[in-house]
């Protein structure tokens, strides 16, 4: 996922990680942890107090969550599936899935965004009977272990570096047993000009590096691991760009 914050605010992560004593992946569970959290938090509750841009990317990640639950659904469904989201923010997959049935398990860099998501699960699984409790944890993507029938990783690869992406892909992909489902943040001319456009904003400004990749960088990285592209769409709304792939072993 690419939104326009994340490419006006591009600056503020080389002081995050220089914070961080160099390390990004502590500088970005740093962010989500704290005023990072705040603000997704917020643009992905209910609450009518954000602004417009906020508005639209709210709206926007929840059109690709939906596209991700339609393919879900096609056949005999998730009920008794297990599921990994990898990357699950405050839940915005994996509850929805839980209160189907699924079996899922969730995971994310941040504490606090795990910690929502168990909280968000507990308020909207009252008395549905379907509902299979699912497991939160505090973990980033290289920690993951496991089998799971299918991994979903939605608009997280943002925060990995085009030379980290074919190594994350083809983790996720050694997790899943029969689908992989994961977005991106496409890297083309126009996104390439609005992400440079965000080098030239105030260092002061909180948000995360957004990393953007080629759509076949990212389909090579999947046959690598051994998978094939069978579906892909593409969300696209004024601030917020999100390329969806769903992915099954090629043999």
């Amino acid at each position: 996922m690419l939104t326009w914050q994340h490419c006006l605010f591009w600056r503020r992560r080389s002081a995050q990680t220089t914070t961080a004593g160099g390390d990004e992946k502590e500088a970005v569970k740093g962010y989500f942890n704290t005023v990072g959290f705040e603000r997704w938090n917020k643009i992905y509750g209910t609450t009518d107090e954000i602004s417009s841009v906020q508005m639209d990317i709210r709206e926007g990640h929840a059109v690709t969550v939906d596209k991700v639950l339609g393919w879900l659904s096609e056949g005999s469904g998730v009920k008794g599936i297990t599921l990994c989201d990898a990357g699950c923010g405050t839940g915005s997959l994996s509850i929805p899935l839980a209160l189907q049935g699924a079996k899922v398990y969730g995971s994310d860099i941040s504490e606090a965004m795990a910690n929502e998501a168990a909280r968000r699960y507990e308020v909207e699984a009252k008395s549905n009977t379907a509902a299979e409790a699912p497991k939160f944890e505090a973990k980033d993507l290289e920690s993951i272990s496991g089998t799971y029938h299918t991994v979903c990783c939605i608009d997280v690869l943002i925060h990995y570096p085009p030379e980290r992406m074919a190594e994350m892909v083809g983790h996720l992909a050694s997790l899943a047993d029969k689908r992989l489902i994961l977005s991106f943040a496409p890297s083309t001319p126009y996104y390439e000009i609005l992400k440079r456009i965000g080098e030239f904003f105030p260092k002061g400004s909180k948000a995360t590096r957004a990393y953007l990749h080629k759509e076949d960088d990212v389909e090579a990285a999947l046959k690598q691991a051994g998978y094939k592209v069978t579906k892909r769409e593409l969300t696209a709304s004024k601030f917020y760009f999100s390329q969806l792939f769903e992915a099954v072993p090629a043999s």
